[in-house]
């Protein structure tokens, strides 16, 4: 990866609508050169895809609801019943298994602390837990999905 590759993926984090041609002419490159470095980005999997960012409070789901979930069942068939509890709660919008004293991390986006509840109560009545504790999100100081790209090797 280059560093025209790190300008077109910089480019594209800001703004995944943008053409081949607006990028190649950001970025100095003709349209068909530029499509190709798109193309291979993708191929390669370094653009996993392209999404729209929507905004949370008007689709009525401005409350972030962070919650912390410790087990004490660390089996494959604990984990696999856990997938299959979440993966199908669309509130659950992320989940990363943790080191430390929480075992997995959950953000849930919710209307309310009502919705939240009901999460709360499909989740627990589907996989058994030690502990699960919640923080809610009064305020964003920071939300991107943009990473860092100054960490990439250069060819």
């Amino acid at each position: 990866m280059d560093k025209l590759d790190r300008k077109i993926l910089d480019l594209l984090q800001k703004n995944g609508g943008l053409t081949a041609a607006e990028i190649a002419e950001r970025v100095g490159l003709s349209k068909v050169p530029c499509w190709r470095r798109i193309r291979r980005l993708q191929e390669t999997g370094v653009i996993r895809q392209t999404v729209a960012l929507l905004d949370a409070k008007a689709l009525n789901v401005g409350t972030t609801v962070f919650v912390m979930v410790k087990t004490a069942n660390h089996s494959a068939a604990w984990f696999d019943r856990f997938v299959k509890a979440v993966r199908d709660i669309p509130e659950i919008t992320e989940i990363y298994r943790m080191s430390g004293e929480v075992d997995y991390l959950m953000r849930i986006v919710v209307p309310d602390i009502d919705a939240y509840d009901a999460v709360y109560k499909k989740l627990i009545a589907s996989i058994e837990f030690l502990d699960v504790s919640a923080s809610f999100a009064l305020e964003t100081i920071k939300s991107t999905t943009a990473l860092p790209l100054h960490y990439v090797r250069a060819e």
